[in-house]
């Protein structure tokens, strides 16, 4: 009867090491997946910085591109020559620029050979514009004579030209004026936050963790001299830094101002009816939080500043 008990014992601790065993060997295996789940994540997440690094590079290629394209189209009419198929060109630029707009579905080969493509256009219409340029010193050659044997007409000519010059600046100052008149203005600026339940909160200062997104509501005061048509709102959040808060896999992206690009938070499409109407963003950062500190709000709309605000993280 010993000998049984004693057996019985030594199958139960056999029992206890063998399911030790098998628990050690899961809870290896679990902390191997977990290694592999991490450095596949960190791969995709080092994979999207590269990308959207080359998505920037992409678009500063295409906006010079889309620069010297305009200086051809400009110089070529100046000299008399045809610009149809390079209006064309410019129009299918800008549909390329239009379309860097999502880093997954970025194809880095395939913007590189549009790239060499626009190049190369832009060298044959060097070729052009000299030519042209030729053609129009053998003309300014033939004409010389012309020209020096009408100095009365041409002084006639100068005077009325210094006339419409004078009269064209004129309209151009009143032409600024009505469009700086007829500019958006926002609000009763306003900034909630709204935490992880969708609970919205108001007062102008939040706790960091409490905010999910934050819900940016103004209103576009009525302007009879702005034109009723669809109008492009543009946001920019800028942090305690002063850094733009901006994510391109989100939507946000770049614009020009002043002559300087510059970066946007996000930015919407509204169609202007000069009713006093509210207009509402909601942006959120996902899983980053929200620095400490004084948050600045800046809204554009056709190369005006519009509208101003902030909004306090503790």
């Amino acid at each position: 009867m010993e000998s049984y008990n004693q057996d019985r014992r030594n199958n139960r601790k056999n029992y206890l090491l063998v399911a030790l065993g098998i628990l050690a060997a899961l809870n290896l295996l679990l902390l191997y997946f977990y290694y592999q789940e991490r450095q596949t994540n960190k791969l995709q997440q080092t994979t999207l910085a590269d990308k959207t690094q080359e998505m920037l590079i992409t678009k500063a290629r295409l906006d010079s591109i889309s620069t010297q394209l305009d200086a051809k189209i400009s110089e070529i009419q100046s000299l008399g020559g045809q610009v149809d198929s390079l209006l064309k060109v410019k129009e299918q630029l800008e549909a390329d620029k239009r379309n860097l707009r999502n880093v997954a579905s970025f194809d880095a080969k395939k913007y590189e050979g549009k790239i060499r493509e626009y190049l190369a256009l832009l060298g044959e219409k060097d070729k052009e514009i000299e030519q042209l340029k030729e053609e129009n010193s053998i003309l300014t050659s033939q004409n010389q004579t012309l020209t020096e044997e009408n100095t009365s007409l041409k002084n006639e000519r100068q005077a009325l030209a210094d006339t419409v010059s004078r009269y064209s600046e004129q309209n151009r100052e009143l032409s600024e004026k009505v469009t700086l008149a007829s500019a958006l203005k926002a609000e009763n600026l306003v900034v909630n936050a709204i935490n992880r339940r969708g609970k919205e909160s108001d007062g102008g200062e939040y706790r960091a963790r409490r905010i999910e997104k934050v819900k940016i509501s103004f209103r576009l005061a009525t302007n009879p001299l702005a034109q009723e048509n669809e109008k492009e709102i543009v946001l920019r959040i800028l942090d305690p830094s002063g850094s733009v808060i901006s994510d391109m896999a989100t939507g946000s992206g770049q614009f020009i101002f002043n002559g300087q690009e510059m970066v946007y938070t996000a930015k919407q499409t509204i169609t202007y009816d000069n009713s006093s109407q509210q207009v509402t963003f909601i942006y959120g950062r996902g899983n980053i939080p929200f620095k400490e500190g004084a948050h600045q709000i800046e809204l554009y709309s056709e190369g005006f500043k519009i509208g101003q605000g902030e909004f306090t993280v503790k």
